[in-house]
């Protein structure tokens, strides 16, 4: 094909084509950084990326969506792994991946924007806190603890440690230089920044511990088929274990959510077809699919690589599939890159990630103008911190669908007393069980000695606890031998 008839039908390869390499540049760190962080071999970071890139980024949802292994699951992928084995990752990757298609194809999709953006932002905040504990240790050179809540407590001791230990200290230097220069990379000028921030950052830091000869934990190495391995048919057995349905649960719920809200947010970052949701579910789910049958990580849409994607000036789906070619052809051509790819940076570039998860200017902000939004967002991330991943998100949805029902019960009693006569209450709103104290207390304040006439016609909904509960206080308030009068609520 010549090159005119080439740009033909692709109108917008040029674009597209120097977009993948940015997406491709910083995904690789990522890839790399996130299945360390897992537990499982770097190699398998690299197989959800390119599974991401080529098999979900040629199918329809989002086109300028990337897909791969995400900083928000490797806490879940850790406990998963440790609990049940590296194996068993794959056969609760294939049957997240499976669910999301089913879900997707019952057109289910769209229902996961009616989940609470607190719960989700909590969610995403106790996994930074978590990841960003976890990453300190290998930032120590020291084990981390199986806990959030072990994490957290034993950093004091871990640093106390490393203070004494030229090694820990070397590592400490590796990570906390990482960090700095991702933090200060926005600053640097604008040619610079053309390289991105997670790849320069881990490329400065192998060249600084390989010049210096610091003793520092480098990535091991396994080549790329020897990381692949297929979950054996023995794994399957695991699915009777109602642990492991539970952690498919988790996957599936987290992952659907995190790629769904990244794919909104994609959507306001361009002016491009818009994102079907129930086909981009299908998408993520086929990608997972492929994931768990290669025994990989799981993928959710990442919105770093997404908006570098945009950025970069992406014009279709074109630009995320080249990504995954790059990856496979460095995952073939280059492994061995890998083992001089210092720990401390990888861990680096995760917890600047894993800060980028806690909103904390978000949070003010929602706590002075909706204090209930910021307490479902902080009771979420200390759930998952204190807990675990699934027990945090169930507690916070539980706790958003209260919040709703109580704001959805707003109900009003106006009470007219002229000081002789009849006292005229009026009730207004939804009269439901929750505000039922509420609603009998301020009745049985009113004057015992004179008839009362109760405006049942301004209510919306009139539950039967309520509707009970009023007829009782009519039959105790009648004076004399005069009945409450209650006008009936309209419909």
């Amino acid at each position: 094909m010549t090159s005119k008839k080439l740009i033909t039908r692709f109108p917008h390869l040029r674009q597209d084509f120097a977009a993948s390499l940015v997406v491709f540049l910083v995904a690789l760190p990522l890839c790399v950084g996130v299945a360390v962080a897992s537990g499982v071999p770097a190699e398998l970071g690299l197989v959800t990326g390119i599974v991401g890139g080529i098999v979900t980024g040629l199918m329809r949802g989002s086109s300028l969506q990337v897909s791969g292994p995400a900083a928000g699951l490797t806490v879940l992928v850790f406990e998963a792994v440790k609990e049940f084995g590296l194996p068993a990752l794959g056969v609760i990757v294939l049957a997240t991946g499976l669910l999301q298609v089913g879900m997707g194809l019952l057109r289910l999709g769209r229902y996961f924007r009616a989940i609470s953006v607190s719960v989700v932002e909590g969610m995403l905040a106790g996994i930074g806190l978590v990841l960003i504990a976890g990453q300190l240790y290998p930032a120590l050179a020291a084990k981390a603890p199986d806990s959030g809540v072990e994490k957290i407590a034993g950093l004091p001791r871990a640093f106390l440690d490393a203070l004494g230990d030229g090694t820990a200290m070397a590592s400490l230097a590796v990570c906390a230089g990482t960090v700095a220069l991702l933090v200060l990379w926005r600053h640097a000028p604008a040619r610079v920044r053309t390289l991105p921030g997670p790849l320069a950052a881990v490329g400065l830091a192998t060249l600084a511990v390989a010049a210096l000869g610091l003793p520092v934990a480098t990535v091991e190495v396994r080549g790329l088929l020897g990381s692949v391995q297929p979950p054996p048919p023995s794994a399957f057995g695991e699915l009777a274990d109602a642990g492991l349905l539970g952690t498919v649960v988790a996957f599936t719920l987290i992952a659907s959510a995190e790629s769904l809200f990244s794919a909104a947010a994609v959507d306001r970052l361009h002016s491009g077809p818009r994102t079907r949701y129930d086909t981009e579910l299908v998408a993520q789910g086929a990608g997972n699919t492929v994931c768990g049958l290669l025994g990989a990580l799981p993928m959710t849409a990442v919105i770093v690589r997404s908006a570098a994607n945009v950025q970069a000036g992406a014009r279709t789906k074109a630009s995320r599939v080249l990504h995954g070619v790059w990856l496979l052809l460095f995952a073939a051509l280059l492994p061995g890159v890998l083992a001089w790819i210092p720990v401390p940076a990888l861990a680096g570039v995760l917890i600047h990630a894993g800060a980028k998860l806690v909103p904390v200017r978000a949070l003010a902000v929602l706590w002075r103008e909706h204090r209930g939004e910021a307490v479902i967002l902080a009771v979420t991330a200390a759930s998952i911190v204190a807990v675990s991943m699934f027990e945090g998100v169930l507690i916070g949805l539980a706790l958003s669908v209260v919040k709703a029902a109580w704001q959805a019960s707003h109900v009003r009693l106006d009470v007219v007393d002229k000081g002789a006569g009849p006292v005229d209450a009026y009730l207004s709103g939804n009269a439901t069980f929750l505000r039922l104290p509420m609603i009998l207390d301020s009745l049985e304040a009113l004057p015992q000695d004179r008839p009362v006439r109760l405006d049942l016609s301004g209510l919306h909904h009139l539950d039967h606890a309520c509707r009970t509960a009023l007829e009782n206080w009519a039959e105790r308030h009648a004076v004399g031998t005069e009945p409450v009068e209650m006008t009936a609520p309209v419909g």
